[in-house]
């Protein structure tokens, strides 16, 4: 009976990007660690790439079914014979971060346009925050010429917040509720709030979705069969005692139990109510990233974003709520 249940299940694969520790894609590791997958009729593999830009790579080599990437990494890696992949089931708003300023100098700095001349770091050029921090720049009618900008790496950026040598940093937690508990800097912009996000940036945004091939999506039922998983995962990572997720995940997943409590806590209002994402959502999204930068030549992104978009196999499981 067990052999023939694993027959009767459909197989997708999942590139996921990485790291395993990463909350946008902790809903994915929750329905796999619960048997939500199975339970749906699915065996779904995750396979963690190292970077976003990897699993967008991934989906438009064939070497996955749909990709757990960002938007961006998805629009300028991901597309195949000049077409972009669609979007199935929004994750995230936006990465989940903050702006940080060090205490020494919260007195100078108190809104985003006093960080104009002043000393701001992200970890490194290649990483979510890095697009957030030009986005939220762009709002505010500021150039990225106009700041000092640097990288660090994450342990350099948290040593450079602690001494004040910065005016202003990115970092997602563990580190962004240490240095603010410790006393050692204040939040200037919270992104770990999906309202918080859309007041820094000028609206609902999305950074980390559900994308599929156009050319060759999975079946609308796997689709919705994968959905149905994903809903119930989120609303785990939303509302489950800590405790709970971490008896459950596997230690890759979770890391230092310590890390994982303050990312965790850190990330539980980030995520895109019922995956659904709205076409304004997606058309201020893709316009801020033409804004950092022209897509590569040869990808096509259609004029309207509901092209974008492949959400019909989850409104009937939202329409039933």
């Amino acid at each position: 009976m067990i052999a023939l249940v694993v027959f009767l299940q459909v197989s997708l694969s999942v590139a996921v990007s990485g790291p395993y520790t990463s909350p946008e894609y902790l809903p994915l590791r929750v329905a796999e660690a619960e048997g939500y997958f199975s339970q749906e009729g699915l065996q779904v593999s995750l396979r963690t790439t190292r970077a976003e830009p990897g699993a967008a790579e991934a989906l438009a080599k064939g070497q996955a079914d749909l990709a757990a990437t960002s938007l961006e990494a998805a629009l300028r890696h991901g597309a195949v014979g000049g077409r972009p992949p669609r979007l199935v089931f929004g994750l995230t708003a936006a990465p989940p971060v903050a702006l940080l300023v060090p205490t020494a100098h919260r007195g100078t700095v108190k809104r985003i346009e006093d960080l104009v001349g002043k000393r701001v770091a992200v970890t490194s050029p290649g990483a979510p925050e890095h697009p957030l921090l030009f986005a939220l720049l762009d709002r505010h009618q500021i150039k990225a010429t106009q700041l000092s900008l640097l990288s660090l790496g994450e342990r350099g950026l948290v040593a450079a917040l602690e001494a004040g040598e910065l005016h202003g940093g990115l970092l997602s937690d563990p580190w962004a509720s240490r240095l603010v508990e410790d006393g050692n800097a204040t939040i200037l912009a919270d992104f770990r709030r999906r309202d918080e996000a859309a007041r820094w940036l000028g609206g609902p945004t999305i950074h980390a979705a559900l994308f599929v091939r156009a050319d060759r999506p999975p079946k609308a039922s796997d689709l919705a069969a994968l959905s149905r998983a994903l809903l119930r995962a989120v609303k785990r990572v939303e509302t489950a005692p800590t405790e709970e997720l971490l008896a459950r995940l596997p230690a890759r997943v979770v890391g230092l139990k310590e890390d994982f409590i303050a990312r965790l806590e850190g990330a539980r209002e980030i995520y895109v109510p019922g995956g659904w994402v709205r076409h304004e959502t997606l058309q201020l999204s893709v316009a801020q990233m033409r804004s950092r930068a022209p897509f590569p030549k040869g990808v096509t992104i259609p004029r309207r974003p509901a092209d974008l978009l492949l959400l019909d196999p989850l409104k009937p499981l939202l329409d039933a709520k």
